[in-house]
């Protein structure tokens, strides 16, 4: 992959401003810090538009939804690389490290916390990530060339607390997720609320599936709003985390652990709604090849990378469904990542 980088700029576009950031261009973890935050909503929803189009053939003519938050102080996990005693992030296109004192995208409570922590780090941890729900904090060795021994994080949770336990509690609207080390979670710490109601408010009936459910976190409303919720999802840790959530909010759902398009292929029954969460390789065809064959009235897919749903899409639609709503909800501000949510109906 080839970096760009600008020398100088001649004459700035009304659009520029002077990135927060002093590691800006040189740090990988954004790419949109000289652009006003309007300005890359506009970008996106563009960019959204085009891979469709592009990646699948796939058209909307209606109007693109966009939910969007505080643009900065707005990430509840964040890694970090050591090496040689420094802490920082890798440099853009490199496994190069850029030492760093602050993050403008970062949480303040990650920030406060891995300032505390970097002052007890053994050398021979490289890499690790820390796990906020605003109040406690998950710390999760991610790599390290000798066993870390317990001790360690006993020593860790007397300055930031919660990081000697393997899960915290996050607070969403009115349900609680517990969510192991190992679990998935979304990482905008001010738009996972508005995302659970985009994707479920106006929607009830008799069944519904979760696929790629995770810890539950569209499952526990779902269980709320119809008569019965069968939830898949193949990772144990976050499978056992749902399982605990459905249970301690009183809430009943069938908890299945296995992959979506196995447990798809067998499944004979047609649901209400379908909900699809995929990791950013997507459906997948042999996933979307048994969701035509259910053709579920509707179905909504949460995408995190909009040129494997352009190609899940371009199938669904040759099958017979048809985009009644698209929303682009901006979980990744400063960033090219962006979030879709795509609700579908049977033409």
């Amino acid at each position: 992959m080839f970096w760009h980088r600008v020398k100088s700029v001649l004459e700035p576009s009304p659009d520029r401003i002077e990135p927060r950031c002093p590691h800006f261009t040189k740090c990988g973890g954004c790419q949109y810090q000289h652009a006003r935050y309007e300005t890359q909503l506009q970008l996106k929803t563009g960019i959204l538009r085009e891979q469709l189009l592009r990646m699948g053939g796939v058209t909307f003519e209606g109007e693109v939804r966009v939910i969007s938050g505080p643009e900065f102080e707005y990430r509840n996990r964040c890694q970090f690389q050591i090496t040689d005693g420094k802490l920082g992030y890798f440099e853009q296109g490199s496994n190069d490290l850029i030492p760093i004192e602050q993050c403008p995208i970062a949480s303040p409570v990650v920030f406060d916390a891995i300032t505390k922590i970097r002052q007890i780090l053994p050398r021979f941890i490289s890499r690790l990530e820390l796990f906020t729900n605003g109040e406690d904090v998950q710390l999760n060795v991610l790599r390290s060339t000798k066993p870390v021994a317990r001790r360690f994080f006993e020593e860790c949770a007397k300055i930031v607390p919660g990081t000697d336990r393997p899960h915290l509690d996050y607070v969403v609207g009115e349900y609680k997720y517990r969510v192991n080390h190992k679990s998935f979670f979304q990482v905008n710490r001010f738009l996972i609320e508005p995302l659970v109601n985009a994707v479920v408010d106006g929607e009830e009936g008799d069944k519904a599936f979760d696929l790629y459910a995770g810890v539950g976190l569209f499952t526990l409303p779902l269980a709320r709003k119809f008569a019965k919720v069968t939830s898949v999802e193949i990772g144990g840790s976050a499978n056992g985390d749902l399982q605990f959530n459905l249970e301690r909010a009183g809430l009943k759902a069938k908890g299945v652990f296995n992959r979506a398009e196995d447990w798809l292929a067998a499944a004979t029954e047609t649901p209400d709604l379908i909900i699809a969460d995929p990791p950013r390789t997507g459906l997948g065809k042999a996933a979307v090849r048994e969701l035509l064959r259910l053709k579920s009235p509707k179905l909504t897919i949460v995408s995190c990378d909009p040129a494997t749903l352009a190609r899940d899409l371009k199938d669904l639609q040759a099958g017979g469904y048809e985009i009644a709503d698209l929303t682009l909800i901006d979980m990744f501000p400063q960033t090219f990542h962006l979030e879709t949510i795509v609700k579908l109906r049977l033409k």
